[in-house]
């Protein structure tokens, strides 16, 4: 995580900090990655919102997913999980994200 300070809370990032506020996007496992893995983005959210998001599926279904935080660090079901047990991990949204209708069935 960052040491210098950030531009919406204005205090550096703790060496332990997780970055729950930072942003995030959501892709399937099997998307390619690569160049355009942005367009492949099924969601975006923050990083804490994602997690919740994958952890509330059925288990079957978390292990298509991936989350996508700062550029190029992925995080694979295993580590969402972790994430979601941890304890200084948000347990309520500050805000509910709405699924649009055409991707529903999707994620």
């Amino acid at each position: 995580m960052p040491i210098h300070p950030s531009t919406s809370h204005s205090a550096p990032d703790t060496k332990d900090s997780i970055g729950w506020d930072d942003r995030a996007a959501l892709h399937r496992i099997d998307d390619g990655g690569g160049m355009f893995s942005g367009g492949k983005m099924l969601r975006s959210g923050t990083f804490a919102d994602l997690i919740r998001h994958v952890t509330l599926l059925p288990e079957a279904e978390q292990m298509h997913y991936a989350i996508e935080k700062a550029g190029d660090r992925r995080f694979g079901p295993a580590e969402i999980r972790m994430l979601a047990a941890r304890g200084d991990f948000p347990r309520s949204a500050a805000r509910r994200t709405r699924v649009p209708p055409e991707w529903r069935g999707i994620i």
